[in-house]
């Protein structure tokens, strides 16, 4: 990954566009932001997405600021205003099989390849992505400064969450539909009563011990 390019200085209150617009200034567009959902949850796919935005998207914010009704908000808008969207969703088994740091770089040059725009610059939130085909940079909690990356954020959450509920109707035992896979106590006791289903990720502590525990019962 490269550094911002040389008079690229960002104010401190150019807001959630700032990087953009400087970006844009030096010939470096469109901008493209790639980010994740699911990376810490231990139940579901990780799902990334790559973002190209040009135009302003009202109330936009990192997706984990937002309310859920705010979040789909924000999709709707972005998906009829951003230059381009793509989406990969790993599957929890790919991601057991490939370890979850491997697939999730995975994921992200995916969804940037899949991009029909080709990018001039890209944006990853939180550490450096290698092999992404355009110059960029890592910027640490990137979805709450760049407005790609936020947008990312965004519409990799909402097609997370739109799944965990749809897996909810398979496996209601668990209640995906609530904590979307995460590690919460609820969650943590449908696992010890119940032990592991298809879309629980065996390479998690707290799941091998499920699995440990049913096959001791």
């Amino acid at each position: 990954m490269t550094r911002l390019a040389k008079g690229s200085t960002i104010r401190r209150d150019a807001g959630i566009y700032g990087f953009e617009r400087a970006l844009a200034r030096q010939g470096l567009h469109p901008v493209a932001g790639v980010d994740e959902a699911g990376r810490g949850a231990c139940a579901g796919p990780l799902v990334a997405a790559a973002v190209i935005l040009e135009r302003p998207i009202k109330g936009l914010a990192d997706s984990k600021l937002l309310t859920e009704a705010r979040r789909e908000a924000c999709f709707d808008l972005i998906m009829a205003r951003a230059v381009d969207v793509s989406v990969v969703v790993i599957p929890a088994a790919e991601c057991d099989r490939m370890g979850l740091h491997v697939a999730n770089i995975a994921a992200l040059r995916r969804a940037l390849a899949r991009l029909a725009v080709r990018p001039g610059y890209v944006l990853t939130d939180g550490f450096p992505v290698d092999g992404l085909g355009a110059p960029g940079l890592a910027m640490w909690k990137g979805d709450r400064v760049a407005a790609s990356i936020a947008a990312a954020s965004v519409i990799a959450k909402v097609t997370r969450d739109r799944m965990m509920v749809q897996m909810h109707e398979d496996y209601p035992a668990y209640d995906f539909a609530t904590h979307k896979g995460y590690s919460t106590p609820q969650h943590q006791a449908a696992l010890q009563l119940h032990g592991p289903c298809d879309e629980h990720r065996r390479r998690y502590v707290n799941v091998r011990a499920a699995m440990e525990s049913a096959v001791e019962a």
